[in-house]
């Protein structure tokens, strides 16, 4: 069942996922708000305000030709005002309309910021595409274009929409001061801003000697310093808060609470990036994505601190440092990792043009913040973030060194507190086994009823692929589906999913998984590799996987089993999606599977469980079926192969095999 987010019902099953600490910190909240509403507070007078947290000289000359070539042509689709923002292409952006949503084209309502019913489409539009260019990282491409160029239309553009948009949004009021991860990642786009037009005569005059953008920079850190975050809510948004407000008061430290809220949001930031982490370095929301924003947002905290020699917690860089040498594990040969959970597109710091590789920009960066180690794929792609970032960050101190810390001495395949097995094989296999938890924290807000789930590629093309993500608010049929069980390569029973969702943020009852065995040996030279899990979400019976990777004949097993059932027997839908490059003959339950991978053509064998009837489903919508979602916002036709049947707990109908075999070169 989908409960709409804001109903009545929304709100009882969202308070029962609060502990009482939790509860007393949101009534302190709305008592807070309703004071504000009545008492505004105050910016305190500041003078003689000084940026000093500037770039080394030379920093600039340390970007590749290639990426500072790429940003400039995305500075320069900017300033002609076109833009595309989660699948909406934008060509208003010389002139932005803060509050408009162009993709439904209604106007976000004026009014105190806190009764604005923001999880409204109906009333608000979308709000991710109203939120999106607010967070002003388009801006920091066209500051960083000046930088690299000295061509003061770009500082003229940046300078014109910081006027516009302080005007548009005063502190409290409005769309844009309702979430706290916007407010962060604002601040964070502010000081980068900032940093990058200080050659530009008119930067002090638009920042540190403007009272209207040092009452914005105020009542933003005002406004995190009372609102973080809390409880069943701290996940990536309280990151995106604590680094903002971190960032912020090191690099505009000129008001009387700078000094307190830079040691809040320091505290807050070790904390919470340590409870978002596993240990094995994976993030906690086990939504990929994420674990690309935070480590992003954490690697831009440290910039600041090292530009203010403000010291800052080992456990800090130890947390982004497992977070790197984690993200070098798990890239498949092209390095893409996982598409695993929610991804929403949210980047902490934007400085580069289009065509950049975000995955091998954060590995460029760890290797120049903290040293690659010898089994870490190869970086060939150039980015404008890492020079920028390495100019600030001191080299970890153990980088060249004997380690005072243990980093994997091999690239490691089974991350048992997540629950993430990668099987590696011959001709670049690769594939993702999913036994760990249903997602973090109570509500599991980023989490997917994809236990059990595998993804597998051929030389980084999706053969098995998890679909994505695709929205977030104002759709909800299509939310459900591309976090349903059906939506992932696992098996459903009874039309039900594993895990039982309460609205588009809120898991209610969450399937339990846990990983039998997992042999990840690397099966590339000739051996094989193994995976068994299973998960209760299907009580009283046990859905239980296993896969075998063997590299002799370039073959994945995989075998599900329903288990310990005391019943009736259950109806069975056994998913597969394909990628959208995946073109699939299915005869009976057999599917013959081609594509095209750089001029090649390529193909493989599914051999799907016989007890199943099977289907091919493609671009169906009533209800959704057969879909892939490159990014947020955007989704495309792809197959999906369904099987129907019945398990009754005994072989063979409680037992079902599937088979996919790359076939090579000359292979019939």
């Amino acid at each position: 069942m989908t409960v709409n987010s804001g109903s009545p019902a929304w709100y009882l099953r969202r308070l029962s996922r609060m502990g009482p600490r939790e509860v007393g910190g949101r009534v302190g909240d709305a008592v807070r708000r309703r004071r504000w509403r009545s008492e505004p507070p105050d910016c305190p007078s500041v003078t003689g305000a000084r940026f000093t947290a500037v770039l080394p000289a030379g920093t600039f000359a340390a970007i590749p030709p290639d990426a500072a070539k790429r940003l400039i042509a995305e500075a320069d689709r900017l300033m002609y005002g076109h833009a595309e923002f989660f699948g909406v292409v934008r060509d208003d952006l010389t002139d932005p309309d803060w509050w408009c949503d162009p993709k439904t084209g209604r106007r976000a309502p004026w009014g105190y910021a806190f009764d604005v019913p923001y999880r409204n489409e109906d009333a608000v539009g979308d709000i991710k595409q109203i939120w999106e260019p607010s967070r002003h990282q388009y801006l920091t491409q066209l500051a960083a274009a000046y930088a690299i160029t000295g061509d003061e239309r770009y500082a003229e553009r940046v300078a014109e929409h910081l006027r516009s948009w302080w005007t548009a949004n005063p502190p409290l009021h409005g769309v844009h001061w309702i979430s706290g991860i916007e407010l962060g990642i604002r601040l964070l786009s502010w000081v980068w801003i900032r940093r990058l037009l200080d050659g530009w005569p008119g930067a002090a005059g638009l920042f540190e000697g403007n009272p209207v953008a040092l009452n914005q920079i105020w009542h933003h850190q005002r406004w995190l310093a009372a609102f973080p975050s809390r409880g069943s809510s701290a996940n990536n948004h309280v990151i995106a808060e604590a680094a903002g407000q971190f960032a912020a008061s090191c690099a505009f430290g000129w008001f009387p609470s700078s000094a307190r809220w830079r040691t809040g949001a320091l505290r807050s930031l070790e904390r919470h990036l340590r409870s978002n982490t596993f240990p094995s370095g994976l993030n906690r929301e086990l939504a990929t994505e994420y674990h690309g924003l935070v480590l992003e947002l954490g690697l831009a905290a440290v910039a600041e601190a090292d530009a203010a020699d403000v010291p800052v917690p080992a456990t800090i860089r130890l947390v982004l440092l497992r977070m790197t040498d984690a993200l070098a594990a798990v890239v498949d040969n092209r390095l893409r990792p996982p598409r695993q959970g929610d991804a929403d597109d949210g980047h902490g710091l934007v400085v580069d043009g289009a065509g950049t590789d975000r995955w091998a920009s954060l590995l460029a960066t760890g290797d120049a913040v903290f040293g690659r180690l010898a089994w870490w794929p190869t970086v060939t792609g150039t980015d404008v973030r890492t020079p920028l970032l390495a100019a600030l960050i001191r080299p970890y101190a153990n980088k060249g060194t004997a380690p005072a810390v243990a980093r994997p001495a091999s690239r490691p395949g089974h991350f048992a507190d997540a629950g993430m097995t990668i099987l590696r094989g011959p001709a670049e296999i690769w594939c993702r086994c999913d036994g760990g938890p249903h997602g973090f924290l109570s509500i599991a807000a980023h989490a997917h009823a994809d236990a059990l789930s595998v993804e597998v590629r051929h030389d980084g093309v999706d053969v098995l692929a998890d679909p994505g993500t695709f929205c977030y608010h104002g759709q909800p049929e299509w939310r459900q589906y591309f976090r349903s069980t059906l939506g992932h390569n696992t098996l459903q029973l009874d039309g039900s999913d594993q895990s039982v969702s309460g609205g588009p943020f809120l898991w209610t009852r969450q399937a339990h998984s846990r990983v039998l065995v997992a042999d990840a040996s690397d099966a590339s030279d000739g051996g094989k590799a193994r995976w068994c899990a299973e998960h209760d979400g299907y009580q009283p019976s046990v859905h239980r996987r296993r896969v075998e990777l063997t590299a002799a004949s370039q073959e994945l097993r995989i075998v599900d089993e329903v288990r310990g059932q005391h019943g009736p027997r259950r109806a069975v839908r056994l998913a597969f999606h394909l990628g959208p490059a995946i073109a699939a003959d299915l005869a009976d339950n057999r599917a013959v599977l081609t594509w095209t991978r750089d001029g090649e053509d390529r193909s493989a064998v599914l051999d799907l469980p016989g007890q199943l009837s099977w289907r091919s489903h493609r671009g169906e919508t009533d209800p959704p079926l057969g879909w892939y979602s490159p990014g947020f916002g955007r989704k495309e036709p792809a197959t999906t192969l369904v099987g129907t049947g019945f398990a009754d707990g005994s072989a063979p109908l409680g037992e079902f095999t599937t088979v996919l075999r790359f076939r090579g070169p000359g292979d019939e």
